[in-house]
């Protein structure tokens, strides 16, 4: 004799629609906070000499800095893994607000402001 399984529905190609808001799920505390408050206070003006008028608009240096200190703060240093991080970790989606940037991204602009995150 069967017993017929009772479960809630499930299909992974549905498509689904959720509104995220991590900031919600971010406890005010968190270090990914500090991050977030100490990058917003400092002057980046030295950041816009490095970047071009023409072209395709950059990622906003201030998110850039942020995803990677913060991956710094937690020992990763490889942009391949801080790329799969802004991906799925609620912590680097909420810094990059829900922005992706690919991995060859994250180390050009590492790269570039290399000197000044130095200084």
């Amino acid at each position: 004799m069967s017993t017929k399984l009772h479960t809630k529905s499930y299909s992974n190609n549905d498509r689904l629609f959720f509104l995220l808001n991590p900031n919600e799920d971010i406890a005010e505390n968190d270090p990914v906070r500090v991050v977030d408050a100490v990058v917003e206070s400092l002057d980046l003006r030295e950041f816009k000499k490095l970047y071009r008028e023409r072209g395709r608009c950059p990622y906003h240096p201030k998110m850039m800095l942020k995803i990677i200190l913060y991956a710094y703060m937690n020992n990763i240093y490889s942009c391949r893994k801080i790329e799969r991080q802004v991906q799925r970790d609620i912590h680097y989606i909420w810094l990059a607000a829900q922005e992706r940037p690919d991995f060859v991204t994250i180390n050009r602009f590492r790269n570039r402001v290399k000197k000044e995150i130095n200084n």
